[in-house]
């Protein structure tokens, strides 16, 4: 039996929005500011200059996907908080459990734009966004399960939410899964998933979906 402050924790969701704003405008900054530009010592000249800030491709690459990766997430969270009528206790915490990787993932980029050609590096880098879709999923479950989302939510909202992450997750191991190939190529499908779900196109479908 839950004690009575176990009951009445966590039940304010303004709060967790609110951490959870921060913590993603702390997270897309310290990306930025991860960016390493050439020292001056080191430029003589405008190829030079051209040639050093060519030489941090990298780096700008893994900051362009990790800024639509928190973007991503932070939307897909913001969605799922609008739709609930109360949190819980055992909400926040998964909550909580979902910002810890969002606080990880600028170590991750940085691990991915240092050893951009490695598999392993890609791996940590897959698996930090892995770790997000199975967070913001199981929030979703446990809400429903629990009855916290709103009685005026359509049950094809609920339904598109859960579809919405697993395919996105599933397009992202696909992408991962590439860097036996190559890296690049890996890459390459995992900022194309990313822009997907950012422009939003709806070449695909014969009617907007959720």
């Amino acid at each position: 039996m839950p004690t009575l402050y176990n009951r009445i924790q966590g039940r304010n969701l303004d709060r967790l929005a609110a951490l959870s704003d921060g913590i993603f405008a702390f997270a897309m900054t310290l990306l930025v500011l991860d960016l390493r530009l050439p020292s001056a010592a080191q430029v003589h000249g405008e190829r030079e200059l051209l040639a050093a800030l060519a030489a941090l491709g990298p780096q700008w690459i893994t900051y362009a996907m990790s800024f639509l990766t928190l973007g991503i997430f932070w939307a897909g969270q913001q969605t799922q908080l609008n739709h609930l009528a109360e949190g819980t206790r055992d909400l926040t915490w998964i909550h909580l459990g979902f910002l810890f990787a969002v606080t990880v993932l600028p170590l991750s980029t940085r691990l991915l734009a240092e050893f951009i050609t490695y598999r392993a590096a890609l791996g940590i880098y897959w698996l930090n966004i892995l770790v997000l879709g199975t967070m913001l999923y199981w929030s979703w479950m446990y809400a429903a399960r629990n009855r916290l989302i709103k009685a005026d939510t359509p049950e094809e909202v609920s339904h598109s939410i859960c579809r919405r992450i697993l395919i996105a997750q599933a397009w992202y191991a696909g992408g991962a899964a590439l860097c036996f190939i190559h890296p690049w190529i890996s890459i390459a499908a995992i900022v194309l998933v990313q822009l997907n779900y950012v422009l939003a196109p709806r070449l695909w479908w014969k009617k907007p979906r959720l």
